[in-house]
């Protein structure tokens, strides 16, 4: 009964997408590839940031030749909340009912529930091969013997029958991807340590992972390598070229197999996550310390990837989008700041966790040579769930009411179509660490909690950054963020008329389970 159920879900997707719109031809359709950072902040490429003691050419050359937003924002203030927001088009309340954790050890069920339409669903429908590469992190279904479900925690991992648990039931391959090599948590940062191809575990976790084993760079940047059980041979410093080889594999075999059918790609990386540990011909290639030469090493990355583009001369043919999870970490941010005095976070108050700017204001940056025009600089407000709407506009779908239903088509904007006096957002919703919301209206954002929603701020390093609450008394804030994008005056109760009504739209949008419109049709250039 419980496959017949999924099977009817599928193809009733399948029909709705079929009849709403019709697809456009394949030689009309752009192959797609999307490299997802870790933990990235908005002040960590030179690109967005002048101040930066080092540079990332291959991302600045990008935004060079694309567009680069300004006012771009993950879902969520953690990874697994933001990578549902990517893969679903929806924020993370969705599936929960409020916010959602980072999962650890075998724990589960993955956030993407049966039924949910997925980006790589909606291209696999239009002919696409799918693949996704990296670090997957919405959450896994894993059994022990008796057919149990395991929860979080490391010793859960030895309990693990992979011969019930694969091939998973609730891994990419169930949720639209044709091929996948993906780790189940943070690859460096949260066993269960292993390798996950195509749904099966080709190497069981049967290893006590010791973390002084790996490099210590500067002495303190291993820092949040969890110790746990991995697979023997399990790859730590080399993670990243892993994938991005994987990612390789993909496209060149795809395009030399079958060159008529366009391919989606994900590449999810853990640059730059805890701990820091860039590969071996990295280290030392900036004069900005460990962190900053693994940014270097997502940067050389992404300039690997359009290479791989132009040498199977399909660049002009390609749609490559460039984006990070949430802020960058805590610690990442205390220790740039003091030895390079560099703000990953590029001045906007806050970090990873945080309801402020710093927590979810992050690069965005699209490509796609011929057709999204070079050298654009857009402030228009946008989201990484509008990835979903606005990959179904380029090759055609016009998405159903109930699937990502937090999805905006910013296709407009990456054509040059797109007046900036014209914002295709009114609003945006954004979820901190707790899962406590917060709105933005035009410059005017509205947090519906106290404190930063996410870090605490009253000892320790992070004392350095704490404000002065002039409100104290107020239960949520209030900012004006054209006057004050810092974030430092709470205008909670001097403004009451617009805080009352982005408390009313906030409302609104979260019991009417959409915040973008109904009728999505595709943009036509």
């Amino acid at each position: 009964m419980k496959n017949a159920t999924l099977l009817g879900c599928c193809a009733a997707w399948l029909l709705v997408l079929a009849s709403s719109h019709p697809a456009r031809a394949a030689d009309d359709l752009p192959n797609i590839v999307v490299i997802y950072a870790d933990d990235l902040g908005f002040g960590d490429l030179s690109c967005y940031n002048d101040d930066a003691p080092y540079k990332t050419p291959r991302l600045d050359q990008m935004a060079a030749e694309g567009i680069r937003f300004t006012d771009a924002h993950s879902p969520s203030t953690i990874c697994s909340p933001s990578r549902y927001g990517l893969f679903s088009g929806q924020q993370i309340y969705r599936s929960t009912g409020r916010g959602g954790g980072a999962f650890e050890g075998p724990s589960g069920p993955s956030y993407l529930k049966p039924g949910t339409l997925t980006i790589a669903d909606m291209l696999k429908q239009q002919g696409y091969r799918t693949g996704v590469f990296g670090k997957w992190h919405v959450g896994l279904s894993w059994f022990d013997k008796d057919g149990k479900r395991l929860g979080g925690g490391f010793e859960n991992s030895l309990l693990i029958d992979y011969e019930k648990s694969t091939p998973l039931i609730d891994g990419p391959n169930a949720r639209g991807f044709d091929e996948s090599f993906v780790t189940p948590n943070c690859p460096n940062t949260d066993p269960l340590y292993v390798y996950i191809e195509n749904g099966m575990v080709p190497t069981p976790a049967s290893v006590r992972h010791q973390r002084d084993t790996l490099p210590n760079p500067g002495g303190k940047w291993r820092w949040d390598n969890d110790e746990g059980w991995k697979s023997p041979g399990y790859d730590f410093v080399n993670a990243d070229l892993l994938f991005y080889e994987k990612t390789k594999a993909f496209i060149t075999d795809h395009v030399r197999q079958t060159p008529d059918k366009p391919f989606f790609a994900v590449l999810s990386t853990q640059i730059a996550h805890a701990p820091v540990l860039p590969a071996k011909e990295f280290n030392g290639v900036t004069d900005a310390g460990p962190r900053a030469d693994f940014v270097w090493e997502l940067d050389a990355i992404v300039g690997r990837v359009i290479d791989l583009l132009n040498e199977l001369d399909i660049d002009d043919d390609t749609l490559v989008l460039f984006n990070s999870d949430n802020g960058a970490e805590t610690l990442h941010v205390h220790w740039m700041r003091q030895d390079h005095q560099h703000d990953p976070s590029g001045g906007w108050r806050g970090m990873k966790r945080d309801g402020w700017e710093g927590g979810h204001r992050v690069p965005f940056i699209a490509r796609w040579p011929g057709h999204i025009p070079p050298g654009q600089v857009t402030d228009q407000m946008t989201n990484t769930t509008d990835i979903f709407a606005t990959v179904a506009s380029v090759v055609g779908v016009a998405l159903p009411d109930d699937a990502a239903t937090d999805s905006f088509d910013m296709l407009p904007v990456m054509l040059g179509q797109q007046p900036e006096t014209d914002p295709i957002r009114p609003h945006l919703l954004t979820q901190s660490f707790r899962g406590e919301f917060q709105i933005r209206q035009g410059h005017w954002k509205y947090l519906d909690h106290q404190g930063s929603g996410g870090n605490g701020y009253e000892q320790g390093s992070m004392a350095l950054y704490a404000l002065p609450e002039q409100e104290p008394d107020a239960p949520g804030q209030l900012y004006n963020l054209k006057t004050d994008p810092g974030e430092t005056t709470n205008l909670y109760f001097k403004e009451e008329a617009k805080r009352k009504e982005l408390q009313a739209l906030l409302e609104k949008l979260k019991t009417s389970g959409r915040s973008a419109p109904i009728g999505r049709k595709p943009f036509r250039n």
